[in-house]
């Protein structure tokens, strides 16, 4: 493994730092459900790790395995998410509150895409930065096939799930992580570029055309 931290790696650690960001605002809506967050944060957090602290890349990465710790960050952090979420659902109606939640993150992220001057016109352009925010497994795992792309639309499929394991040692439901994240997509492409949208089909076939 290189011992030199590269573009791709920052890019990888952006995506855990907005997924642990996602994480802070689902322990917050679980405090408003009147969930113990103190005990429940003890024992998530001693089973998964805590989240990272608040430090550049560069000052805590193990350079001599970038791989092997950006990997267990990723599991670290969808563990303590998987069973927050399993939590915050044994409350009557926290589901519609979950599911709100994503969709307003999902548009948060695209008004921060639009502030940072970035114009995402094509369905390529709005794919790439969807997955400047979507954590899938490491690049390597190469779990999204792209089907067909052109400025128009952009077609892909899921290859692997590498969500799966995770979610079950937490009790939680997988399927149910990706209905939430259907929402956030399609929260966030329709606010970055309201003259496309997400769509997906029964077999697991995505795509963002133009409207």
């Amino acid at each position: 493994m290189s011992l030199y931290l590269g573009k791709i790696h920052y890019w990888l650690f952006n995506k855990i730092v907005w997924f642990e960001g996602l994480e802070e605002e689902i322990i917050d809506l679980a405090k408003n459900e009147g969930l113990d967050i103190e005990s429940l944060s003890k024992d998530i957090n001693n089973k998964y790790g805590e989240k990272l602290p608040k430090l550049p890349l560069e000052e805590m990465i193990d350079t001599s395995n970038i791989h092997g710790w950006l990997q267990e960050k990723i599991h670290s952090a969808e563990g303590r998410l998987a069973t927050w979420t399993g939590k915050l659902l044994e409350k009557e109606n926290s589901k519609e509150k979950l599911e709100d939640l994503y969709i307003r993150q999902g548009i948060k992220a695209a008004k921060e895409v639009k502030e940072e001057g970035k114009s995402l016109n094509t369905a390529i352009d709005i794919f790439n930065s969807v997955n400047d925010y979507i954590l899938d497994g490491m690049p390597c795992d190469r779990v999204n096939e792209v089907i067909s792309q052109d400025e128009e639309k952009v077609i892909w499929k899921r290859r692997i799930c590498v969500h799966k394991d995770i979610w079950e040692s937490a009790n939680g439901d997988v399927n149910y992580f990706y209905d939430l994240r259907n929402l956030w997509i399609k929260s966030f492409v329709t606010e970055v570029n309201n003259e496309f949208k997400y769509t997906k089909d029964e077999n697991n076939g995505m795509q963002i055309g133009r409207v």
